[in-house]
């Protein structure tokens, strides 16, 4: 019964979770199609304004990540459906084969002009309405087409002018669970291979599998909220505060990657009983208090130095480690986490040739504790105006985050 309880009482959680995170995009939906049906009937007098809503509305519906090439897609596969539609509709009429002829011919032609996914399908859906509906009344493809031009120019207005997202809030509510996850996961992984423990070094394995859909949704906010940042005027002087998830997401991503591989070997170096140095342990578990540093320095807008100094130290640590009795697995791990601490520099805006110099000197145990802080706040002195540079240079796969799915390593 108590389980139960817990159960009904997880999902409650959830859902209410899922209310407040897109109770935004509901109202922004009924308020875009509300104004998409006052401008097409009222303002240009069409008299059968269905279309513009219902734009409207797909624009709405389907722009979390990329809004405005979606919105063009969206109305570009709308007028595509609603041209052929009309077109073969006043060929052959209506019926059961006259509706596949028409949608046939409407996906085609959208495909024959590369369109995507979400052109295709308002292609073909707008072409079976056009098919299933009672036939039009002569001369409405041009009242038609205006509909749904308004309707994607009317949920573009609502999503990036009239009520835009409040991109910091919104990143900071998805990103925040999304790596306090990654971080305890770590945590968790350094002490499984600090206890000998196989059993829970594979329950993290399998978390962390679990948990790639969660960084693909911080992915999608990152990139929706540069969106906004970069059209709305309302959200201009957000750009500051998003510039260090933006510029880091793609190597925040191949971080993740990087360290699913390493505790993948933990587990291996486990199972195959080799020895493992203490100072291994200690070197992922300070990783894993870099991904929550990160975070934070992120959050209150200041140089990341401290996340910069934490992982450099797991290098150094590691680095001390792999000199003593260590298996084969157990040096894999090592290179894994000067992998994945590669990338976390550069998630902070270290440039990628000084991230490699300091990892390697940082391994060669070159320098104290001491000499680590000094360099790291060199590194930020000489480098701080990089990120900038570096984040307008990079090019990020489409998705952004999460979209990724190679194991990418730089050493």
């Amino acid at each position: 019964m108590s389980s139960l309880r817990g159960r009904v009482a997880a999902v409650s959680r959830g859902s209410y979770g899922r209310l407040r995170q897109h109770l935004l995009l509901a109202f922004q939906g009924g308020l875009a199609a509300s104004l998409a049906w006052v401008v097409a009937e009222q303002v240009l007098g069409n008299p059968d304004p269905t279309f513009a809503p219902i734009a409207a509305v797909a624009v709405i519906a389907t722009s979390i990540g990329r809004r405005a090439r979606r919105a063009v897609e969206l109305i570009v596969g709308v007028i595509v459906g609603v041209l052929i539609g009309d077109l073969l509709v006043g060929t052959v009429g209506t019926g059961a084969w006259q509706t596949f002829v028409i949608v046939f011919g409407a996906l085609l032609v959208a495909v024959a002009v590369r369109g995507t996914g979400a052109l295709v399908t308002q292609a073909g859906g707008a072409a079976a309405l056009i098919a299933t509906l009672a036939p039009g009344t002569p001369d409405i493809v041009l009242p038609r087409t205006v509909n749904a031009l308004v309707g994607g120019a009317t949920g573009l207005l609502v999503v990036l002018v009239l009520v835009p997202m409040n991109p910091t809030r919104s990143v900071r509510r998805i990103a925040g669970p999304a790596l306090d996850t990654f971080a305890r996961q770590l945590t968790s992984a350094a002490d499984a291979l600090a206890r000998g423990d196989a059993r829970r070094a594979r329950q993290v394995l399998d978390e962390m599998r679990s948990a790639e859909g969660q960084l693909r949704e911080v992915g999608d906010v990152v990139t929706a909220a540069e969106e906004v940042v970069r059209f709305s005027p309302l959200r201009w002087r957000r750009r500051r505060a998003l510039a260090a998830y933006g510029a880091g997401a793609e190597h925040l991503d191949r971080a993740f990657r990087n360290s699913r591989t390493m505790v993948r070997r933990i587990l291996t170096a486990l199972r195959d009983h080799e020895p493992v140095p203490v100072g291994l342990s200690t070197a992922v578990q300070q990783v894993g208090q870099g991904v929550r540093l990160m975070h934070e320095e992120f959050l209150s807008m200041r140089e990341p130095v401290r996340t910069r100094e934490r992982v450099l130290r797991a290098v150094h640590d590691a680095g001390e480690a792999c000199r003593q009795e260590i298996g084969f697995s157990g040096t894999i791990v090592v290179s894994q986490l000067r992998t994945v601490a590669n990338d976390m520099l550069r998630a902070t805006g270290v440039p990628g040739d000084e991230a490699r110099r300091l990892v390697r000197r940082a391994a060669a145990g070159q320098w104290s504790s001491q000499q680590v802080a000094t360099a790291v706040t060199e590194s930020a002195e000489g480098g701080g105006g990089d990120r900038d540079r570096d984040h307008d240079a990079r090019r990020r796969p489409a998705g952004g985050l999460g979209r990724n799915r190679r194991q990418v390593g730089e050493r």
